[in-house]
């Protein structure tokens, strides 16, 4: 290690993270996990000089030279790429190295700047953000890869070079967040797509990070998720309902509904929610939730369900699916989820509920609003 800091220029970061790249290109060829090794070592380094530690004290000019290495040598995108084959401590390094790299500004810079690694990411290398979500093709590689991610996506640019991918179609990120058409509908065959498939299909371990991801990626941004969610509410709606809040695993249909209520429910999703609980397909799925025989499924349900109920311009078609089932459900409600009679806000929403449905007039009426354009 004291070869970082005997010369501490720019020429010994340069060739650091050029001697990353050869052994990580060398992975395939003969003595692959002797270069594994190898690269685990100067992974190691790197991660000592983005870092630091009390023996050998950095500085940021040094900072700057190696994060300069790993843009100039388009290790960024190698290391998103191969993360995977790594050996264990490789990837726990490899994850420390794109953090540090993404947070890293030179003191100089305003706080209001993107830092370097990110700025050069987004806007001339899209590829590195798609990579790092690839990462949950692989177990090895979830953890580190999500780690990261959800760390990236404080940074709206970041969050919308993985929403707005849409591989060589007109609008889409990977020429570069300043090349994004933000109101082009999505064709569903980009990277955000592929999340549907990892919370579901997944291994366990896969499938609850990528959900904590996923989560973040629509929760994080007040503007830039309910602009997306207009634009692609039909095919997000279809994909969510049927994937995942009908999926067979019940840690992820219960995750799902609550994430759904917490949408729905956001200010900032005004126009979203409505739209969403205007459609009476939107209720059947959520009626079935109620009658789960998993209780917390009933409960996160019931959160949504009052959603639709709650709604004061509810659509004919709404009114007409509470009217047909008006008594099943006040009959039902009244005994519902019994167990939770001492948490009194949800007493108090269930009696609401019950006394909204029973006033309902007996035929429907059209709605004095009409639902917003989504």
């Amino acid at each position: 290690m004291a070869f970082l800091f005997r010369g501490r220029g720019r020429t010994n970061m340069i060739e650091l993270a050029k001697q990353a790249r050869e052994h990580v290109l060398r992975l395939d060829g003969p003595g692959g996990p002797a270069k594994a090794d190898e690269l685990a070592k100067v992974l190691n380094q790197m991660k000592i000089v983005l870092q630091g530690v009390p023996e050998y004290e950095t500085t940021p000019e040094q900072v700057y030279s190696l994060v300069t290495g790993l843009i100039e040598e388009d290790l960024l995108l190698l290391l998103a790429q191969n993360l995977y084959r790594f050996p264990f401590e490789a990837r726990k390094d490899t994850q420390v190295i794109f953090s540090c790299a993404f947070r890293f500004r030179l003191p100089t810079a305003s706080p209001k700047t993107d830092p370097v690694a990110l700025s050069y990411v987004v806007n001339n290398r899209p590829e590195v953000l798609l990579e790092l979500c690839r990462g949950y093709d692989h177990k090895e590689s979830a953890t580190p890869a999500g780690s990261v991610l959800r760390e990236v996506l404080k940074s709206e640019a970041a969050a919308a070079i993985i929403l707005y991918d849409d591989g060589e179609a007109p609008g889409s990120s990977l020429k570069g967040v300043t090349a994004i058409d933000r109101d082009r509908p999505q064709t569903g065959n980009g990277i955000f797509w592929r999340f549907f498939e990892w919370i579901d299909k997944g291994l366990f371990e896969v499938a609850a990070d990528a959900f904590n991801t996923f989560r973040e990626l629509l929760t994080k941004h007040k503007e830039l998720v309910p602009r997306y969610l207009s634009n692609n509410f039909d095919l997000f709606f279809d994909k969510y309902n049927t994937i995942l809040v009908q999926s067979n695993s019940y840690v992820t249909k219960r995750q799902s509904i609550k994430l759904l209520g917490e949408i729905l429910l956001d200010r900032s999703n005004y126009n979203v929610m409505t739209a969403y609980v205007d459609q009476g397909e939107h209720l059947k799925i959520c009626m079935n939730l109620l009658r789960s025989d998993r209780r917390m499924v009933q409960y996160e349900g019931f959160h949504v369900f009052k959603v639709f109920v709650a709604n004061p311009h509810k659509s004919v078609a709404v009114q007409k699916i509470l009217l047909m089932n008006r008594d099943k459900l006040l009959n039902f409600l009244s005994h519902f989820l019994e167990d939770r009679l001492d948490d009194e806000q949800f007493v108090d929403e269930r009696e609401f509920l019950i006394k909204q449905i029973k006033n309902m007039p007996q035929t429907p009426v059209p709605p004095t609003r009409y639902p917003q354009p989504v």
